[in-house]
C-alpha cells in the first residue's frame, strides 16, 4: 500500500477512508484469486498495507468485510436505469447483471457469500435483508414505472416477472454453471415482451 494510505490520519469517525477502501479492495481481489477459504484477515491486511489490529477494530471477521464490500459494489454496478423503454431497460440491466455475476470481483464475492450462506443461517439472513432484497426493490422500480406509464397493465405481478427474468440469470450462474451470453439475456426479454403483447391483444 502506498505511503498516502499510511499517512492518512483518519476522519472524525476514527476511520481512514483510504485505508478502509484499500481493505475492501484487497478482500475483493483475494477472494477472486483464492476463493472464500483462501481469504484471511492476515492476507487482507498484507494486501491492503494495514495492521490486522486496524482491521479488527472495524470488522470482526472476513465475512463482515466481504458484506461491506458487496453493498457499495452492488449499488454502483447494478443500479437499474428507467429510460421510459422497458424492453431496452431490461435488456441493458440483464446484460449488466450477467457481467457482474460472471466477470467481476464483486460478483465473485456475491457467489462466495451465497455459497457460504448455505451453511450459515445468520449470514443467509443478512445477505437477503441487507443486499439481495434492496437490490430486488431497485429492480422492481423498472417494472413499476412501466405500469405507471401504461406499458404494463395495472395489477401486473412484478415479483413473478423478476423471478422469471432476473431469477433465470442467477440460476445459470449459481446452479447450472452455464454461460450467460447476451443472446440468452436478450432472449429472456424478447419472450417476456412478446408474452405481454399477446396478453394485451386478448
Amino acid at each position: 500500500m502506498s505511503s498516502e494510505v499510511r499517512r492518512h490520519h483518519g476522519n472524525r469517525h476514527g476511520r481512514s477512508e483510504a485505508a478502509r477502501a484499500a481493505v475492501l479492495e484487497a478482500a475483493d481481489d483475494l477472494l477472486a484469486e483464492k476463493g472464500f477459504a483462501g481469504v484471511t484477515i492476515e492476507g487482507i491486511a498484507a494486501r491492503a498495507g494495514v495492521a490486522k489490529q486496524t482491521i479488527y477494530r472495524w470488522w470482526p471477521s472476513k465475512v463482515e468485510i466481504l458484506l461491506d464490500a458487496l453493498g457499495s459494489d452492488m449499488v454502483t454496478a447494478l443500479e437499474p436505469v428507467d429510460s421510459g423503454d422497458l424492453s431496452g431497460d431490461l435488456r441493458r440491466y440483464l446484460r449488466r447483471l450477467a457481467r457482474f455475476l460472471t466477470g467481476s470481483d464483486p460478483g465473485a464475492v456475491l457467489r462466495a457469500l451465497v455459497g457460504q450462506a448455505q451453511h450459515d443461517p445468520d449470514l443467509a439472513a443478512r445477505l437477503r435483508v441487507e443486499h439481495l432484497q434492496p437490490q430486488r426493490e431497485r429492480e422492481a422500480v423498472m417494472l413499476r414505472e412501466a405500469i405507471a406509464r401504461g406499458e404494463l397493465p395495472a395489477g401486473f405481478d412484478v415479483d413473478l416477472a423478476l423471478d422469471r427474468l432476473v431469477g433465470a440469470v442467477y440460476y445459470r450462474v449459481l446452479v447450472t454453471g452455464e454461460p450467460v451470453p447476451v443472446a440468452f439475456t436478450d432472449g429472456l426479454v424478447a419472450a417476456f415482451v412478446a408474452e405481454q403483447g399477446q396478453s394485451a391483444s386478448r
